[in-house]
């Protein structure tokens, strides 16, 4: 291996790999970079790779790709992880993936490496203090403070916040000074704030009645969300290998997005459609989570979606107040909300006396099962009476059952 790539963030773990890797292997590191809109000094991360010993940094644009290829499709599906994580980290990781792999080869390299937790698999370091020692004894300079260790992913869709006080999961978050892209929600502006998002097949693609291209769309709403507190969740999930790890999110564009286009297929997809979507989009997220994007089972779970988009647009007004979102109006030219069906008068698409049938059908299997209980029972009473002379059978109200005739009508 004279010439490796490494997937490169400029993080702890990658700053060491670089000259971990020419130490144990005799060779050139290459390190690249995905720009999935990640806040990042662009000209010193490129002084940060060389001065850690890689020959030279690549910087791939995804930005566009990521929210037009990722991003819409997960906010198309309604993919949580364990209904709460907006999948910020694991989203950016396919195109990442991807972009490394075709660096990789156009620049003659023989092998990939990267970051997360591989390193921890084959050397001797045991810890981010041994990191930090390993770089200081080869004075390489140490990327973050020292006071602000926190392990951290960010993206154009979310920042990622793990480590230190957060592994305790009794400690209250410290979010003032932590956060990147929110305000804590209590020092958020005491009035609130509206925003109208416009939707074409299930994507967003205007606020506030401007039209605009995703990556704008995103980072617009990012500062707004942002400036109100919103988007920021403490969460403890459960990882692939089965671990728990507990993290704070803040993702502000996306749950704004999010909650909008919620609102608006809860208007415009009838009942047993969003019922079953339901059970697609936990799917979503778990292949997504666990990294199975360029999978046979993602591409039709994405087909399916993509069926279900055509009659998910309209416009969606929510009010940010605080960390909170408030649905402040819809309107859909395929809106399935019918006011006279709606209402409490009768209209002329629905007659209450058609109600009769339908509970009739309705309740058939309850009242079949209720009829055959009643017959287990009947018969549980009639094989007591014939092998006991007298059999009884106390009632609430001290009344008793004593032939087989009683027993059976009870």
């Amino acid at each position: 291996m004279k010439k490796i790539a490494l997937a490169y963030s400029g993080g702890l773990d990658t700053t060491v790999i670089v000259p971990w890797l020419k130490e144990n292997y005799n060779c050139e590191v290459i390190a690249i970079c995905g720009d999935v809109g990640q806040a990042c000094d662009w000209a010193g991360l490129e002084k940060k790779a060389l001065a850690s010993g890689a020959s030279k940094l690549i910087i791939n644009d995804l930005k566009k790709e990521f929210v037009e290829k990722t991003l819409w499709a997960l906010v198309k599906a309604g993919g949580l992880y364990e209904n709460r994580y907006l999948l910020g980290t694991a989203a950016a990781r396919p195109l990442i993936a991807k972009a490394l792999t075709e660096t990789a080869i156009s620049e003659g390299c023989s092998a990939i490496a990267h970051g997360c937790t591989a390193p921890w698999r084959i050397w001797d370091i045991g810890s981010r203090e041994e990191e930090v020692t390993y770089l200081e004894a080869r004075g390489i300079p140490v990327p973050f403070k020292k006071g602000d260790s926190y392990s951290r992913d960010d993206n154009l869709w979310h920042v990622s916040h793990e480590g230190l006080d957060l592994e305790d999961p009794e400690n209250e978050p410290v979010l003032d000074g932590m956060l990147k892209m929110c305000v804590p929600p209590e020092q958020a502006p005491d009035t609130p704030e509206y925003v109208e998002l416009k939707f074409e097949n299930g994507v967003p693609v205007a606020v506030n009645g401007k039209a605009m291209d995703g990556v704008s769309l995103v980072a617009l709403l990012n500062t707004l969300g942002g400036k109100h507190g919103v988007g920021i969740l403490d969460m403890v999930e459960n990882r692939v290998v089965g671990m728990k790890s507990r993290g704070v999110y803040e993702t502000p564009a996306g749950t704004i997005i999010m909650e909008a286009h919620t609102k608006l297929e809860q208007l415009c997809l009838d009942r047993k459609a969003m019922s079953f979507k339901a059970t697609v989009a936990q799917r979503f997220a778990e292949l997504l989570y666990e990294g199975e994007w360029f999978s046979p089972l993602m591409d039709a779970v994405n087909a399916f979606v993509d069926s279900t988009q055509a009659v998910v647009a309209g416009t969606v007004k929510l009010k940010l107040w605080k960390g909170s979102l408030a649905c402040a109006g819809i309107s859909s030219p395929y809106s399935l909300y019918d006011h006279s069906l709606a209402s409490f008068t009768t209209g002329p698409l629905f007659d209450h006396h058609d109600s009769t049938g339908f509970i009739n059908l309705y309740s058939l299997p309850v009242k079949a099962r209720g009829i055959m209980m009643a017959r287990q029972l009947a018969a549980t009473f009639t094989g007591a009476v014939k092998t006991e002379e007298s059999y009884h059978v106390h009632g609430s109200g001290g009344s008793c059952l004593s032939s087989t005739k009683t027993a059976a009508a009870y």
